[in-house]
């Protein structure tokens, strides 16, 4: 190849988004989630198109507070993270990403999506469940059923485990579940009667976890042996062999989005991306058959396997047992559920 030559393919390279030195920046929440998105959706995308996927992670509320701080400063180093479905409708997820009508507007006719799965707030990735799981070897006789159960330290003694990452609402309604409140009527929260409830139970928690390593780590090292933990870490234990199961009922029903930060920096990378994918349900439902949760498409999850099917959250016969939370009623209630948290956390 002579020069003239070569200087003409340096030229095409360059100028082609396949061949040239991109990126996008995704914020994730770290472990199984992430080994599953970069096999299945992050090194394809890359393979496909040239554009490398750089990866941070951090806590969910971590992530969404360098996403304010960035904003704010106007210097923004990330293009994507994963934006819970209850932050994704509140008024500070707007001010910080990107309305993202105009992007969904292509695919309003596409009845395979699941309803809503791409609105302004971002793209649906997935749905799944904060549920309550147990250790099988601790409670060979069988487990507890319900948050009654869990918070019955009598019946089913041991060390149990709860989330403590600014995002209380799931712990305190728990609490009232197991204090005989009926799900229709569990909102608003009675935030002193879940408190006063969760004294009860406070010197048998042996894990405040605040990030889905540690939850699963904890089950490991028996630091609980009942647990409320997110069902992406339970499914990620039970493969590991882990002697576990996990009940469905009154389960919290969660999702996240794919957000677009305004002005970010590899937009039109990241707009590629969130095309890739929507269009690739096959990687859709590979991520979710692992990690057991309800992909966007229903083609995908079609297409995952008959055990996993059954398992996801938004199957007929589990649906009507899972609590839907009032996501107005959080956002509006963000910064008081926190602050009466934080109160209980310090006595």
């Amino acid at each position: 190849m002579n020069f003239a030559t070569c200087l003409l393919a340096f030229s095409i390279a360059a100028a082609n988004p396949s061949f040239a030195d991109q990126q996008i920046v995704i914020a994730t929440t770290g472990g199984t989630w992430e080994r599953q998105m970069r096999e299945h959706f992050f090194d394809p995308f890359t393979k496909e198109t040239g554009i490398k996927v750089v990866t941070v992670s951090g806590t969910g509320a971590e992530n969404v507070a360098r996403v304010k701080a960035m904003v704010a400063t106007g210097k923004i180093e990330w293009d994507l993270y994963q934006a819970g479905e209850i932050q994704a409708a509140s008024d500070l997820h707007r001010t910080l990403n990107e309305d993202m009508t105009a992007f969904c507007a292509d695919y309003l006719a596409d009845k395979d999506l699941l309803p809503d799965a791409c609105n302004r707030s971002g793209v649906l990735s997935g749905y799944g469940t904060t549920l309550m799981v147990y250790n099988t070897e601790s409670f060979p006789k069988g487990g507890p059923s319900n948050w009654r159960d869990f918070f019955d330290v009598e019946r089913y003694p041991g060390p149990r485990a709860l989330p403590n990452f600014n995002d209380p609402w799931r712990v305190m309604a728990a609490a009232l579940l197991a204090d005989g409140v009926e799900p229709k009527v569990l909102f608003p929260l009675d935030v002193d009667r879940a408190l006063k409830k969760l004294n009860d139970l406070r010197p048998h928690v042996g894990l405040w976890w605040k990030t889905g390593d540690q939850s699963t780590q904890g089950f490991r090292t028996g630091e609980y042996v009942i647990g409320q933990i997110w069902q992406t870490r339970a499914a990620a234990l039970k493969q590991e062999g882990q002697p576990l199961a996990w009940r469905q009922d009154q389960a919290f029903l969660v999702g996240d989005r794919w957000a677009l930060i305004k002005n970010a920096p590899n937009r039109d990378n990241a707009i590629r991306f969130l095309r890739y994918f929507l269009d690739h349900p096959d990687a859709q439902a590979k991520v979710c058959e692992a990690l057991v949760c309800t992909p966007a498409r229903n083609s995908a999850a079609m297409a995952m396997g008959e055990a996993a099917r059954a398992m996801v959250p938004t199957s007929p016969e589990v649906f009507d047992r899972l609590i839907k939370p009032d996501a107005e009623w959080i956002n509006a209630n963000t910064q008081l559920l926190i602050e009466r948290w934080n109160e209980w956390n310090q006595q």
